[in-house]
């Protein structure tokens, strides 16, 4: 299956049981709710899927239960944060051979690698794997700016084809289209920003509310690619304040909070992770009730053909 890169992504968190083993019955709840509303991908193992804090072997169980949930309809995506390169060619050759169809490839973790050490990174995971590639390139959180000189380098590689756009600067959107013109897909990661990114001409969206909110996300999307602005910002609107709750230390914690409140998940959490607590429960709680109680009607995004 090869990938388009384009569409909704979810970075679907990692459900557990009470007892702190993988709660692959609410895992399907939720991955099923993703496909019903029209996701083009899913995405493992990311930061929102507690990736730090998953054994090897549950990182093999995780893609080939959402392998055998999603049936062929989507591709099945991997993310990729070592701290080392042999770790991260050893993480990248793991989930080829566990049957993943793409990877998302961080920077290398903890060390602040110099631009030409991380060009050599990524070079080094791509020349190991068959597998398409998405870089994240989120320089806020993890310090590491994947400049437009960079990427020139690397896209030497065939298989590195797109990125996970998180500067958190919109012209960056246009910078990459006009340099590359489309041999570089661009999917945006940042929620509050992903509506604007859209109307600059970002491919996809790789997002965290979707967890909780599939429907309205994919709609935004479809509807904004259609040209129906305006109906897209409405809904945007509606979203933002639960939109913010990905962009906060706390996002796993918020987003399945939010994923308890509208059936696709639980809040249990993987030590040192504990649920929200005290005023920042009430705070999180207080913003996804508001959110339900004012749920937006959507139009039929799904007859749209893009």
């Amino acid at each position: 299956m090869s990938i388009q890169w384009k569409g909704v992504m979810p970075a679907v968190t990692t459900k557990f049981t009470a007892d702190d083993k993988l709660d692959f019955n609410m895992f399907e709840v939720n991955v099923k709710a993703q496909l019903e509303a029209g996701v083009s991908g899913i995405i493992l193992g990311g930061t929102l899927g507690e990736a730090s804090t998953l054994l090897e072997d549950e990182k093999k169980e995780l893609i080939k239960e959402t392998i055998n949930i999603v049936n062929g309809q989507v591709p099945v995506i991997m993310n990729i944060a070592e701290q080392t390169t042999r770790a991260a060619i050893l993480a990248a050759n793991k989930a080829e051979e566990n049957g993943a169809k793409g990877l998302m490839l961080l920077p290398p973790m903890r060390y602040n690698a110099a631009s030409h050490e991380t060009v050599t990174y990524f070079s080094e995971v791509a020349k190991s794997t068959s597998l398409p590639i998405m870089i994240y390139n989120n320089p806020i959180d993890y310090k590491i700016d994947v400049s437009l000189d960079m990427f020139e380098e690397i896209l030497k590689f065939d298989n590195i084809q797109a990125v996970k756009e998180s500067t958190r600067d919109i012209s960056n959107v246009t910078r990459i289209i006009n340099r590359f013109k489309g041999r570089l897909k661009v999917l945006s990661g940042v929620d509050t920003l992903a509506l604007e990114s859209i109307f600059m001409g970002s491919d996809g969206w790789v997002s965290g509310l979707v967890d909780a909110f599939p429907a309205e996300t994919v709609a935004i999307f479809k509807l904004a690619k259609a040209g129906r602005a305006e109906e897209a910002l409405a809904i945007y609107r509606w979203f933002l304040p639960l939109l913010e709750l990905d962009i906060n230390p706390l996002l796993v914690q918020n987003i399945k909070l939010a994923e308890v409140a509208t059936g696709l998940g639980t809040e249990h959490v993987r030590a040192p992770r504990l649920p929200l607590h005290g005023a920042e429960r009430e705070r999180v709680l207080a913003i996804i009730a508001e959110g339900l109680r004012t749920r937006p009607t959507l139009p039929d995004y799904k007859s749209i053909v893009l």
